[in-house]
């Protein structure tokens, strides 16, 4: 089946073509994609990149209205190209707690999205409206998928989900842990259990996302039992311009302290915390690096020991959540790509049986989507991976899923 996957933010939309082939014992493989690309900047003068497997590399800019306007720019810019697309699938931040598993989109559940923008105010308008961009552009016929980041964390056990606040109020308000990144956590166990030959439902997983945005997972059984990101992706790990976990009584004693609205402090906490109020210079871990290594930036330092404070201190925790674990698995733009970093996690770990392999861990970057490397030493009794994590196949593979079961 031809899948356009498609990843919409508040001024871009991200791309994939991809060819999901059904092998034997019913297992659905995604070929390598027929088509990729990104439009940036919409509602201005935006970039418009393409790749292919017959038309290469080519990026334009020209005036996008909006999300509509960019899909129509997308069918327009390919026709000839595209071939005949069978469904589209979408990611979806926040499903709440109704949508728990891909889900034809329709009028109802497109309703059902936008009320969930209470809880998402920066992320499900941006959805919805890439979804009412690609009706318009396809039409109503073709069958449209909704992949909810959320929806893998619906297996966490109820002392996981649940805060302890007034049972009323929290039901009232809809108040729970949701979790996010769950489509990059699925991909991350995919990507190991395909490199491995482990199939997840025989292992125990701690997975780590680290990015600009972070959060770490313990998946046990192929399902997810734990998860850093709450209510809201605030909670959990520090992150570029997050604070991660901080004393709710913060945000009171600061709005009072400053004189501001305690929703100006969430937003210092969202947009000027994290590795970017630590280090006074930048929320790019590559940077930070840099400045500690070349000007010997102490604050930058600070910043990148205590980030890697946090991810060891989540991943001794979910040690203890799993009983164990077969492997941790790193992914993200950070995880993926930043070797001192894992290594500087990893430090002082033996006791769990986790050892890197200097050599390995610093030959495994710039891994292709779906990729996997192991960077951890010959017997270690946890065992240790990079993976690329490849979230439009992901979401192609369920969107046929989702496809099938409804017409089936």
């Amino acid at each position: 089946m031809q899948v356009l996957v498609i990843n919409s933010g508040s001024s871009s939309i991200k791309f994939r073509l991809a060819h999901v082939v059904e092998e034997p014992r019913g297992v659905l493989t995604t070929q390598p994609a027929l088509l990729q690309g990104a439009a940036k900047g919409i509602g201005s003068v935006a970039s418009f990149e393409v790749m292919g497997q017959t038309e290469g590399h080519s990026t334009t800019t020209l005036e996008i209205r909006d999300h509509a306007h960019a899909l129509r720019v997308l069918l327009d810019r390919l026709a000839g190209s595209l071939g005949e697309i069978e469904a589209v699938g979408h990611r979806v931040v926040h499903g709440g707690d109704q949508y728990v598993k891909p889900t034809l989109i329709s009028e109802q559940v497109e309703t059902g999205i936008d009320a969930l923008s209470e809880l998402a105010p920066l992320h499900n308008p941006s959805c919805l409206a890439g979804i009412r961009g690609a009706r318009a552009a396809f039409g109503s016929t073709l069958p449209m998928v909704a992949v909810f980041d959320t929806a893998f964390h619906q297996t966490m056990p109820e002392v996981a989900r649940q805060y302890a606040l007034p049972v009323e109020l929290a039901l009232r308000h809809r108040i729970r842990r949701y979790g996010f990144h769950g489509i990059a956590h699925a991909s991350l166990a995919d990507g190991y259990a395909a490199y491995t030959g482990n199939p997840v439902e025989e292992v125990r997983l701690i997975t780590l996302q680290l990015g600009n945005g972070c959060s770490v997972a313990a998946i046990a059984q192929g399902r997810s039992v734990e998860t850093s990101m709450g209510f809201t992706p605030l909670e959990g790990l520090v992150m570029g311009t997050r604070s991660g976990d901080v004393d709710a009584s913060i945000v009171s004693y600061l709005s009072e302290r400053e004189k501001v609205e305690a929703s100006e402090v969430e937003r210092w906490l969202n947009e000027r915390s994290g590795l970017l109020g630590l280090s006074g210079r930048s929320n790019d871990m590559r940077e930070l690096l840099r400045a500690a290594e070349q000007e010997q930036d102490k604050r930058a330092e600070f910043a990148i020991d205590l980030f890697c404070y946090r991810v060891r201190k989540y991943l001794g925790s979910y040690l203890a959540v799993l009983g164990g674990a077969d492997a941790i698995v790193f992914g993200g733009g950070i995880g993926e790509n930043a070797p001192e970093i894992r290594e500087r996690i990893c430090q002082n770990m033996k006791w769990c049986g986790l050892e890197l392999n200097r050599d390995l861990n610093r030959a495994a970057v710039g891994l292709s989507p779906g990729r996997a490397a192991k960077i951890s030493v010959v017997g270690s009794r946890l065992a240790a991976y990079v993976v690329a994590a490849d979230e439009e196949s992901w979401i192609a593979r369920e969107t046929v899923r989702c496809v099938r079961g409804v017409h089936s």
